[in-house]
């Protein structure tokens, strides 16, 4: 059977995000996404977890009993964390610090454990790969975006403290998009991620409702008089 990766794509981008149809990964979603950075630095985390766990699933899917799947996707996700962790104290300690218990935490994210006990152990690895690239992407993007808008609200610029993840070449990247601006406290506190997450499930489910009825206005409509035969089961 062919897999379709277009669907994969857009499962993991749009249909099925697992920040906004799913709703999982929440708590570190909703924690550290106070700026640009935070959120840019937990969606590479995220994402590269995903792909290793994902191929590692695949790659050993019918090496492992049944009985003892669960621990055995926890040590293999548990291994890749600790490998992104020790890479993040290497290159980006301060950005790291920030994070704090949020990247050990990937471990125990929902996000990840379902791909791996949902998809991966049940597909091939170049699907299982596809899957971690589109659902980490989707992940990140929510991430971002969210990120992006309390940091605007809250603090009144865009892409601050870039340098704590790509070093010195992103020292200049802050934006001020409002001078002497006061701040808005409630948007960098968790209500305010809570509201600002809503918010965008909310615009995600009108884009939906008016795709579907553009969809549905498009289309073909059976002509006049032409007959239409129906099943009728008793």
């Amino acid at each position: 059977m062919s897999t379709d990766y277009k669907k994969i794509a857009f499962d993991g981008l749009w249909n099925n995000n697992p920040a906004m149809v799913q709703l999982l990964g929440l708590c570190p979603l909703l924690a550290v996404t106070g700026s640009v950075v935070n959120a840019i630095g937990l969606g590479l985390a995220s994402t590269l977890v995903l792909i290793g766990s994902n191929l590692t699933v695949s790659a050993f899917r019918k090496f492992v009993p049944d009985s003892v799947r669960l621990p055995i996707f926890v040590m293999i996700i548990a291994a890749f964390v600790t490998s992104i962790e020790l890479l993040m104290q290497a290159f980006t300690y301060e950005l790291y610090q920030i994070l704090g218990i949020f990247i050990p935490l990937i471990v125990t994210n929902c996000a990840i454990m379902g791909r791996a006990d949902a998809f991966a152990c049940k597909n091939p690895v170049g699907a299982s790969v596809m899957d971690g690239v589109m659902m980490g992407l989707g992940f990140s993007a929510v991430l971002i975006i969210l990120g992006g808008m309390r940091e605007v609200l809250g603090s009144g610029t865009l892409f601050a403290d870039m340098n704590l993840l790509l070093g010195p070449m992103a020292d200049n990247w802050k934006l001020v998009l409002i001078d002497d601006y006061a701040g808005f406290l409630f948007a960098i506190l968790p209500p305010g991620a809570f509201v600002g997450m809503g918010l965008l499930i909310a615009l995600k489910n009108i884009i939906d409702d008016r795709l579907n009825e553009r969809r549905k206005a498009n289309a073909p409509k059976p002509e006049p008089g032409e007959s239409r035969r129906v099943r009728v089961t008793g």
